[in-house]
């Protein structure tokens, strides 16, 4: 057989999950066929148009309805709307033998067995030997889903299981079907990373996988400790937050937006399923998760869950928490913890644990207790739902945003002291931790010659994590002395006769320090490198100059410094677009203002999907005046024709830096 291309791709189920992800498929440039069930009703508007159940609007209903509510979702799941027309739709009645011509049928039905297993039995009827057929199941067992299906759908057999939003969250887990052939699972793990843009983790099938195995266990024994400790809904996700690397959302606002009803089911799965697990009862849902369910207080789809929008008796809009004691929607107070404070000046998270579990207040008793309970748990999961340490991180940190996996974590702390949490709460560590440490091995992860490696169990010893070598990890080459670093840059040699310059200032700003350490390795780059790149791994490429510097300058009336910093930045950006070697700049995420500025003048772009970018000074009142209004107008006149008065395109560019406009993706910026 030649090698595998993906050019069409059918998608069967189109709720939000199957829509979502038939939109990604079309991001990425495949033609999408979407098909849903017929309806068995006319509704009224139906009726009164004097449509029948034959017609084909009526038949193509649910699909059409379906898409179009993905389309005008926000988050947007298309990096263009254009890119709609790259998906057809049709029914299963109709339009099945349409998939003869597929090369890739993702399942995205209701989470029952016997539909499940009913469309796999129509697929066969029309599906081509060789089709990959995927399920996006997050809880039935493969072999079960397998059953009576001929050997070449075994074959092609597995689980891609997306988590939602499918564009933007990275985790795809691959699951491999108990005959699927090795050639297949390695091809879906290589097409996860290449071209869908996600970080592929092979799974064993167990229930709820591997992200949503850790990451329930972690929430349901939050719900357990918060009640134990006496904590608030605010105070927990104040302590679950970003102070340890995780979304602003934390743990019950994550709730309320992922739905209570999903977590209960998944909880319930993995309870249910698992009775082997040491923790099982973790899985059992508190008394007050069971009010909630029964008051359907499910979170943002029912208006109110963990916490509820309302309006003050003066008339003022408010939110309030759930008091887990009475069960009332109470305003709680800004929630304040000694031992966060302590932390407020280390900028790398992982720095932070360590000072965390030594906090004297509530919030080091709760990070002692909760992360003891993680290692705990993660230690015994291994070789039950991965064989691999590292795949467990993985999925942490592509499922559930968590900037640091549990292992990492671990790490952070260190081995031997996660050891001792975990017996201050009763718990031993696995034979295999106990074994590591007595060989002398205090860390589950180290960094050698630039490659990251794992500590693997069954070789006792580290191995090389595999999928590096077609990248530069910049977190991996902080062993090495940098070329040049100050306060704002560091700058290594990647090889190659390439520096990357990597931005180290908060949240990625541009101050005088940036601008200096970029002119310095334009400077060292001319004089003995061949090329320049500008990236950093930072949660945003860069939110732009520093505003606050500016604004004090403007404050303090000092013109000269003010109009000194201009010119550093112009002439900084002029360096990149002329310099004698070539220039590359990689944006990801966040990519404003100066962010934006430094890659409009560079040689060559090569942006992430998800890249946000934009001039958006006249959002704090000032003109972009680092070169983007100037570069603005040049590529305006790029498009300039004779007597071009009446089209005045140089009043749409403006019109972009006027209305302080941002990209929705890299692809959106270009076009």
């Amino acid at each position: 057989m030649g090698k595998r291309r993906i050019k069409h791709v059918t998608v069967i189920g189109s709720g939000i999950m199957g829509s979502g992800i038939a939109c990604h498929f079309a991001n990425i440039g495949c033609e999408v066929l979407l098909l849903d069930i017929v309806p068995r009703e006319l509704t009224d508007k139906e009726k009164a148009k004097g449509l029948t159940l034959e017609d084909k609007a009526v038949r193509n209903r649910m699909v059409n309805d379906n898409l179009a509510a993905a389309i005008k979702s926000k988050p947007a799941p298309l990096y263009n709307k254009a890119f709609a027309n790259r998906i057809s739709t049709g029914n299963l009645e109709d339009d099945l033998k349409k998939i003869s011509n597929t090369d890739w049928v993702i399942e995205v039905v209701v989470e029952r067995l016997d539909i499940k297993k009913s469309v796999f039995e129509q697929i066969e009827k029309y599906r081509k030997p060789g089709t990959l057929i995927t399920s996006n199941t997050s809880g039935i067992p493969i072999g079960f889903m397998n059953e009576g299906r001929s050997e070449d759908f075994q074959k092609h057999f597995a689980v891609t299981h997306f988590f939602n939003p499918p564009r933007y969250l990275k985790l795809f887990e691959v699951v491999p079907g108990p005959n699927c052939d090795p050639s297949v699972t390695d091809f879906l793990m290589e097409y996860g990373e290449k071209y869908l843009g996600k970080t592929s983790v092979l799974a064993k099938d167990t229930p709820a996988f591997i992200g949503n195995r850790i990451g329930i266990f972690s929430i349901q024994s939050l719900f357990h400790t918060v009640k134990e400790m006496g904590l608030t809904v605010t105070e927990v996700d104040k302590l679950t937050g970003p102070v340890i690397g995780r979304a602003k959302s934390a743990t019950f606002r994550t709730v309320d937006v992922v739905g209570l009803d999903t977590l209960v089911h998944v909880a319930n799965g993995v309870y249910e399923n698992c009775p082997q697990d040491e923790h099982r009862d973790t899985f059992k849902l508190p008394d007050f998760i069971s009010t909630m369910m029964e008051n359907k207080w499910l979170g943002s789809k029912t208006g109110q869950g963990f916490y509820k929008k309302s309006v003050s008796n003066e008339g003022k809009k408010e939110i309030l928490a759930l008091d887990l004691d009475t069960l009332e929607y109470v305003k709680q107070p800004r929630a304040k913890f000694a031992t966060l404070e302590l932390t407020k000046t280390i900028d790398n998270v992982a720095d932070r644990f360590p000072v965390l579990i030594k906090g004297k207040d509530k919030a080091g008793e709760f990070y002692r207790k909760s992360f003891a309970s993680l290692f705990a748990y993660v230690q015994h999961r291994i070789p039950e739902i991965s064989d691999e340490l590292y795949r467990i991180d993985d999925a942490m940190s592509a499922g559930f945003g968590w900037e640091h996996g549990p292992y990492q974590v671990w790490d952070a702390v260190g081995v031997a002291k996660g050891v001792e949490l975990m017996k201050a709460i009763g718990k031993e560590p696995a034979a295999w931790v106990t074994e590591m440490l007595e060989k002398g091995y205090d860390s589950f992860y180290t960094v050698r010659d630039g490659a990251t490696y794992y500590y693997s169990i069954p070789d006792k010893d580290y191995v090389k994590k595999p999928g590096q070598d077609g990248f530069i990890i910049l977190d991996n080459l902080r062993a090495q002395a940098p070329v040049f670093k100050n306060s704002g840059v560091t700058v290594h040699d990647i090889g190659d006769g390439i520096l990357n310059v990597e931005f180290t200032s908060k949240m990625n700003s541009i101050g005088g320090d940036v601008l200096a350490g970029l002119n310095k390795a334009i400077d060292i780059a001319e004089d003995r490198f061949d090329g320049l790149v500008v990236a950093n791994n930072g949660a945003n490429f860069s939110v732009g100059a520093n505003i606050g510097m500016i604004f004090m300058m403007a404050v303090e009336q000092e013109y000269d410094e003010l109009n000194m910093a201009i010119k550093q930045f112009q002439n900084t950006v002029m360096r990149l677009r002329y310099s004698s070697i070539p220039t590359v700049v990689a944006p990801h995420q966040m990519t404003l203002g100066g962010g934006c500025e430094i890659t409009m003048h560079s040689d060559m772009a090569v942006a992430s999907s998800e890249t946000y970018i934009g001039l958006v000074e006249f959002g704090v009142g000032v003109i972009p005046g680092g070169g983007g209004s100037k570069e603005m107008a040049l590529r305006a006149s790029d498009t300039f024709e004779k007597n071009d008065v009446e089209l005045n395109r140089l009043q749409e560019y403006f019109l972009t830096v006027g209305m302080a406009k941002v990209a929705t993706s890299a692809y959106e910026a270009t076009t």
